[in-house]
């Protein structure tokens, strides 16, 4: 069961991408009822909108956990933070990492948390029970969200979406995959750090049966057409079983972020591929809107970038942020009979 002390002080150390600090991020925006403030080692760093605070500031602030809210690639834990994790420890804090390399594979850090009687949480541990997938049908529904690339927005649109769906009175919950979905939701199953065997099992456990009527909003993993987490995407997409799904992409990101050999795929493909791999296990999966992250675009600019993206698909294209996910909740009622 996984323990979290609150509230926390955000750890962005001098990362400049907010791609990249995405759990940060993420985590002030969605919950900044549990956060007191930030530490950014560079004025260059990420900014996710709190205050910011040294150690001893975000102790004095009541904070009782330091969250590293920088995803780097591969998982590591860069060398040059570890002082700044001791004292934190030190000082009685708990350190909360999502990383695949495990906190307490430092003896420092073990150390210092004996010392200051502090815990060390690593949210990117699955549970040891995880089955093989069965492929079963289970009762109740489920969207995923499904992503041209990585880092632009799954997570976003499907906790809008669980928010607004629950606003219109539709039964609804977001069911998190991946660290920081984690930390919003305090519960979920890590599944990048799955074993690939278990990965359906590990989706079929994130979303049990349920209600008939009751939607799990499943946050998406990683991109069917990403050379290195497609496989993550794979085992969701097959593991969930989504009677819908939504594609979510950004406007102008033209190549696989960290791979840039690589294209981002067309939308219409990906829809296509989501239906062909998800119908053998649910046939009546459907596309129901897509999500645009329109961050680099101003007013106008984001009207016509939407509009021409339900023009060609035929789908409501929404910013989740920016426009709101009603378009998508609409249709969603409307083809469901909810």
């Amino acid at each position: 069961m996984l323990t979290l002390r609150t509230p926390y002080l955000v750890f962005l150390g001098d990362e400049a991408d907010a791609g990249y600090a995405k759990t940060g991020v993420g985590l002030a925006y969605w919950r900044p009822d549990l956060c007191v403030g930030q530490m950014r080692l560079s004025d260059n760093a990420a900014d996710a909108g709190l205050p910011d605070q040294s150690i001893q500031e975000a102790k004095a602030a009541g904070a009782q956990s330091v969250v590293l809210g920088v995803a780097m690639v591969g998982g590591a834990i860069p060398a040059e933070w570890l002082p700044i994790l001791v004292e934190a420890l030190e000082a009685g804090m708990d350190v909360v990492a999502g990383f695949h390399t495990r906190l307490s594979s430092f003896p420092e850090l073990v150390d210092a948390a004996e010392r200051g009687g502090a815990n060390l949480v690593d949210v990117r541990v699955p549970p040891a029970d995880i089955p093989v997938g069965t492929g079963q049908k289970r009762t109740g529904r489920r969207l995923l969200t499904v992503g041209t690339d990585c880092a632009l927005g799954k997570k976003y649109t499907a906790l809008a979406l669980a928010k607004g769906m629950a606003a219109s009175g539709m039964s609804a919950d977001f069911r998190a995959t991946g660290q920081t979905g984690i930390l919003i939701a305090g519960g979920g199953v890590p599944l990048d750090a799955v074993v690939a065997d278990f990965l359906v099992g590990a989706a079929e456990k994130v979303s049990p049966d349920n209600d008939p009527d009751h939607w799990d909003v499943i946050e998406g993993q990683g991109a069917l057409f990403h050379p290195g987490y497609g496989p993550v995407s794979m085992g969701l997409l097959i593991g969930s079983q989504p009677d819908a799904f939504v594609v979510c992409t950004e406007a102008g990101r033209d190549t696989i972020r960290g791979w840039d050999r690589f294209s981002t795929p067309d939308i219409r493909d990906v829809i296509a591929r989501t239906i062909d791999i998800g119908q053998q296990f649910n046939p009546d999966i459907r596309c129901v809107g897509i999500s645009a992250n329109t961050r680099h675009l101003d007013a106008s600019a984001r009207a016509d970038y939407l509009g021409a993206l339900e023009k060609e698909y035929g789908l409501p294209a929404i910013d989740p942020i920016a426009t709101g996910v009603e378009p998508i909740v609409t249709r969603l009622a409307t083809e469901f009979g909810q």
